[in-house]
């Protein structure tokens, strides 16, 4: 079942060649999440892993902005847990805490409240690439005292080396490119 439902997910992968630059390939998640029965799999082949992984020790999922938003939240319903947002700064109210890095958005940032020291979370998005946000997210967590158990995606790019920038969190995806 799971090979199955595997394929299923990674044939609605679409590739875009020389988007948004030349030489950049693509990876289109947006027929996952249009085929109900593809984002159904998806989300349950996660679950599946970190139910095996991890058991009853999660207490939350956090979802990255704004594609790990998508995953996230069903995530959390599948395994019967809450779900945390981790933002662009400027995009939470109230008090928060915030982390810096070179790509994609530049800042990050979570609400000083969101957890409690000792929480036990797993980060997800959609897509990990050179691994800037989910490291600026762990660094967030960490430093509201949450342990981070691991982070896992949908697409993992192994050419741009993310998963090492994560190290020592594990990391898990589902699809790997180059």
């Amino acid at each position: 079942m799971a090979d199955s439902e595997l394929q299923l997910v990674e044939q609605r992968i679409r590739s875009f060649p020389d988007f948004p630059t030349p030489g950049v390939v693509f990876r289109d998640i947006s027929p996952v999440l249009k085929d109900p029965a593809s984002f159904r799999a998806a989300i349950g082949l996660l679950a599946r892993h970190l139910k095996a992984t991890h058991g009853g020790r999660i207490d939350y999922i956090a979802g990255l902005d704004s594609r790990g938003f998508l995953f996230g939240p069903s995530l959390a319903q599948e395994l019967g847990l809450g779900c945390v947002l981790i933002r662009k700064r400027g995009k939470l109210p109230g008090p928060t805490l915030w982390a810096s890095y070179s790509l994609e958005y530049g800042k990050l940032e979570i609400q000083k409240d969101a957890l409690e020291p000792g929480q036990r979370v797993v980060v997800v998005d959609d897509l990990l690439a050179t691994g800037g946000t989910m490291n600026a997210a762990c660094e967030l967590l960490g430093r509201l005292q949450a342990e981070v158990l691991e982070c896992v995606s949908l697409v993992e790019l192994t050419s741009l080396k993310g998963r090492e920038k994560l190290a020592p969190v594990p990391f898990f995806s589902l699809l790997q490119y180059e």
